[in-house]
Order: C-alpha cells, then sequence, then structure tokens
C-alpha cells in the first residue's frame, strides 16, 4: 500500500521547514529536556512506591488503603506509558539512543514489551492509521467496531455500553497473553527481522520479562503483604481495570470519531492523499488548555502532532501545535481539536453507537 507522492512543496513540505525553522531560531533540541526528566521520576515513583507499600505490609492496615495504593499503580503505569516510555520508543526522549533504549525498556518492567509495542505501534499505526486491516489499534478481534469497514454483528448495538468494560481489560491481555500472540503473528509476517530479533529470543526475553513482573506485582505481595490472596487478586485487577481503562481513552478519542475520515486504498494499492494529510484527516487532539491533562498524558492529548512528528519529544506539542495549525489553515486542510476531554469522551460514545447502529 502507498500514500500519494510528495511534490515538494506540498503540506507537509511547508511544515517540517516551519518546524525546523522553529527549533533553529530558539535554539532548542527538538528530544526531551529537564522537564521531562523529572517527569520520569515521578512516574516511577508512582508505580514503585506503592508496589513498596504493598510488598511491606504497610498497605494492609486498612482495606481503602490498600485498594487506594493499587490504583496508584494504575495511574503510574498510565504515566509511565504515555509520558516516559513513549517518547523513548519512538526515540524523541533523548538525542542518545542509548538512553532511549534504557528508557524505553522499562516497559518490559511494567508489563508490556518492547518489541510488539514498537511494531504494532510505531509502524503499523503510525504508518497506517485508521486503515482497515493494517492499524492494529481500531481491529478489536470482532468485539468491538470502530471502523464503517469492519464486519458488523448484533452485539456492537450495545457497544457504547460494555465496550468501556473491555477497554479495562487492555492492560490484563497485554500481560497476560497478547505478546506471546502478537510475536507469533509478527514472526510470520516479517516483521521480527526489522526488530534484528528471532522468535525463539524473542519468546526467551518475553517469558523473562513476565516471571519479573508476576513476581513482584503479585506473588511478593500475596506472600508479604498480610492480605488474603483473594485481595491481592482484586488489587491486582483494580491495576489493570484502571491503567486499561485510561490508555484506551488516550488512544482511541483522538482517531475513533465521526470527524475521522477511515479511507481505504484503491484496488492497486494507492491512497488518495500523502501521508501527512492522511494523519490530519483521521486525527485529533483534545482538552489542549489542560496542563494537568498534557503533563499526565505525555502530551498525547496533542495527537496532532505527534503523529505528525513522532520524533520530536511531546515536551514541545503545545509550541509546534500553533505552527501546525497555521500550515494546515494555509492549505485548506482540516486541524481537529475538541475543548475538553469530557468532550472527547462524548464524541468517542457516538462513534460507537454509530458503528453498532
Amino acid at each position: 500500500m502507498r500514500f500519494a507522492h510528495k511534490n515538494g512543496e506540498g503540506f507537509y513540505d511547508t511544515l517540517k521547514k516551519n518546524i525546523d525553522t522553529f527549533f533553529k531560531e530558539n535554539n532548542i533540541a527538538p528530544t526531551g529536556n529537564s522537564a521531562l526528566r523529572w517527569k520520569t521520576v515521578a512516574m516511577i515513583i508512582l508505580f514503585f512506591t506503592p508496589n513498596i507499600l504493598i510488598i511491606t505490609g504497610v498497605g494492609a492496615s486498612s482495606v481503602f488503603l490498600f485498594f487506594t495504593l493499587w490504583f496508584l499503580m494504575g495511574l503510574g503505569m498510565i504515566g509511565i506509558g504515555c509520558a516516559v516510555h513513549h517518547d523513548s520508543n519512538h526515540g524523541s526522549y533523548s538525542s542518545n539512543k542509548t538512553v532511549n533504549k534504557v528508557i524505553g525498556d522499562i516497559v518490559n518492567v511494567v508489563g508490556g514489551y518492547d518489541v510488539t509495542w514498537r511494531i504494532q505501534h510505531n509502524v503499523l499505526h503510525h504508518t497506517y492509521t485508521n486503515i482497515e486491516g493494517l492499524d492494529e489499534d481500531i481491529d478489536a478481534g470482532g468485539l468491538l467496531r470502530f471502523s464503517p469497514h469492519s464486519k458488523k454483528l448484533k452485539m456492537h448495538r450495545y457497544q457504547h455500553i460494555y465496550g468501556w468494560f473491555l477497554y479495562c481489560l487492555l492492560t490484563l491481555q497485554w500481560v497476560t497473553y497478547k505478546d506471546y500472540r502478537l510475536l507469533i503473528i509478527y514472526n510470520k509476517r516479517g516483521l521480527l527481522k526489522k526488530e534484528k530479533i528471532t522468535l525463539t529470543k524473542a519468546l526467551i526475553e518475553l517469558t523473562i520479562y513476565k516471571i519479573i513482573y508476576f513476581g513482584y506485582v503479585l506473588v511478593l505481595p500475596i506472600i508479604f503483604s498480610g492480605m488474603s490472596w483473594q485481595m491481592v487478586v482484586g488489587g491486582f485487577l483494580v491495576l489493570h481495570f484502571t491503567a486499561g481503562l485510561g490508555l484506551s481513552c488516550i488512544f482511541q478519542l483522538a482517531h475513533v470519531l465521526e470527524s475521522s475520515e477511515f479511507p481505504l486504498p484503491s484496488e492497486d494499492r494507492k491512497m488518495e492523499n500523502t501521508w501527512a494529510i492522511h494523519q490530519l484527516l483521521n486525527t485529533a487532539n483534545f482538552s489542549p488548555r489542560s496542563h494537568w491533562m498534557f503533563w499526565f498524558v505525555g502530551g498525547l492529548n496533542y495527537q496532532v502532532e505527534h503523529h505528525l512528528f513522532p520524533h520530536i519529544s511531546h515536551v514541545h506539542y503545545p509550541q509546534i501545535s500553533k505552527i501546525v495549525k497555521r500550515t494546515a489553515e494555509q492549505y485548506g486542510l482540516p486541524y481537529k481539536v475538541m475543548p475538553t476531554f469530557a468532550f472527547a469522551l462524548k464524541e468517542h460514545w457516538k462513534m460507537l453507537k454509530k458503528m453498532g447502529q
């Protein structure tokens, strides 16, 4: 599948020149800065401090405190995934590749796997956003219908109701079976070769990471927390329901909307638009005025800027968003923004209902 070719004078070429000029004139690097490094420390503390308190039995003083600590771990997982790991795996955290690799590998410690993440997110989602059969972010295995080109089932009539519960299961499936399933699929497609890793090595690595994760998140609390194993499992579910719902909402609000176009390639596998214009037509920002939202979700409320320039750290998105909007308007292209998080949630809910009915 191929996007339309750039002509050297189009939207994206002009935009890149404008963005490059911004960084040169302000004498700043497009990668992360000290604010991002401090945020990294904060997110790591948010995830691991509650875990330590649970293991040491401090959290067993009351049921409310116990489950609150698991909830905070869920917020920490969201923060690490969005505000730390996300930049590093796009190579925008630092200009040093080793630093990006080390910081990016933190996803392996919190239940994920960097190899499958890069393939699904960096390669498939960012290249083929909202294209049926290629973007796995809009493939829910038939349980949900995100695209107008997907097969519609009777149960989809109620997906705007039950879909939110399925969102809660997102990270739970990642830490259990999905990484294994994706490795087998990606190996068949030849995508593991691009990551320079064999299936055997990847499976061994993944298994080691899973043992470490379940060891400190589930086994150690069962042994040392002073709470029953049923309570620990309940807390584990609180952690993943929190992280799953949060991450699902953050990523789906930007693409699964009535304003998104979901185009398909022609019979000769050609897209009508260039890649950059395709991103504008299928991506939206939300809650741009919320400094707290921007800080916590790692700038992913500026999805337009992120999709156009994933190699630029999210700390710069508010500044370059003005340039992106101005250039899009110059070329008569849409720049989609939803004013608040609540408004974006409502728009996504409307899309789920529309795709079901």
